[in-house]
């Protein structure tokens, strides 16, 4: 099992508490990622929003591509899983920026590419927003472009959303075909771009009985589309504790909501909408992001490890995790579940 990490470009990862005690900076992230990389975290993904999501859209929000580009400079080992929307960048220009990034680290760039969700975002800045199909069309042309750039000397597309002629990348990336390129969704159009044009499969947080079907059907469609081996990645948020008592605890702390829900909350009933589960649970599946709290990460470290093996036998080689405060939450993890899982 790889561990990785959501660098928390937000200032935190729990909408119904304000300070968590670790800024959106690039000191913060700085300190942060070069500390991971001394107890043994393997990558860091490094999430891509220009409103904040988590604290509310007011507050500050790192820029994705810049952290990364300067966190290649000074990091040595750890992989950089940088996320992108095609309908945020023009891909020759982005395959030339990104080849670089992936130069300047050694070639620890990847991506994790999302086809966006946020209509509200995109209408803010003045950009273009796919209905669903559309968003995938577009992510399929914005890969094969990326793909010709990374692999040709010269490169002419003819696509409906791209054109190139004769255009020039160079330098290639550092990571020979290309960097490894992640991606996510559940729909049948996701599923199929992904098998077809993508190294790997991330899920949101779900139980080891929901997520080994998952990579099972994954593995499946990547036969029949006559590709290589993928690998496998899920989001979780992780609380370890010396009792089990003590982590229950921790996670009553952080899904309780205040009497007033707070910022990080204003659209709650957006997503609420879309969504089939029962109030209660929502309310705390939605103090935390992307499913997290569904994998049950939650206990002493002799509990933790012996669910992360359940998930690696089902095929999953690669943990996204979150925490809260996450500089002293990563050092526990690490020392009390990384290091012995990855000593044994």
């Amino acid at each position: 099992m790889r561990f990785g990490y959501w660098m928390p470009v937000f200032g935190g990862w729990l909408r119904n508490i304000e300070d968590e005690g670790m800024e959106a900076s690039w000191d913060y992230v700085r300190r942060l990622t070069q500390r991971s990389e001394q107890t043994g975290w393997d990558l860091s993904l490094i999430a891509e929003l220009n409103l904040n999501d988590i604290k509310g859209v007011e507050e500050p929000a790192l820029d994705a591509w810049s952290t990364a580009a300067a966190l290649a400079a000074v990091t040595e080992t750890i992989e950089l899983m940088v996320a992108v929307r095609p309908n945020f960048h023009q891909p020759a220009l982005f395959a030339k920026q990104a080849a670089n990034i992936d130069n300047i680290s050694g070639g620890r760039l990847a991506l994790n590419v999302v086809s966006s969700w946020w209509a509200d975002e995109a209408t803010q800045y003045g950009l273009l927003f796919d209905q669903h199909d559309d968003r995938y069309a577009r992510t399929r042309e914005w890969l094969e472009v990326l793909d010709g750039l990374w692999t040709q000397k010269r490169f002419t597309y003819e696509g409906e959303r791209y054109r190139l002629k004769d255009a020039i990348c160079e330098p290639k990336p550092k990571k020979q075909p290309r960097p490894t390129i992640y991606a996510g969704g559940e729909s049948e159009t996701a599923k199929t771009m992904i098998a077809t044009q993508c190294d790997a499969y991330v899920m949101h947080g779900d139980p080891v009985a929901a997520i080994r079907p998952k990579i099972e059907d994954m593995e499946a469609r990547r036969a029949r589309a006559g590709g290589g081996e993928m690998q496998f990645g899920m989001a979780a948020y992780a609380i370890v504790r010396d009792s089990e008592a003590e982590a229950k605890r921790e996670l009553e702390r952080i899904t309780q909501l205040p009497p007033q829900p707070p910022k990080g909350f204003d659209n709650f009933d957006q997503w609420l909408s879309g969504t089939e589960l029962e109030r209660e649970l929502k309310l705390q599946e939605y103090s935390v992001s992307n499913r997290g709290l569904r994998p049950n990460l939650v206990g002493t470290p002799e509990q933790l490890q012996e669910r992360i093996a359940e998930y690696e036998e089902a095929g999953l080689d690669l943990l996204l995790l979150q925490m809260s405060p996450q500089a002293e939450e990563m050092d526990r993890f690490a020392a009390q579940v990384i290091q012995p899982m990855k000593a044994a």
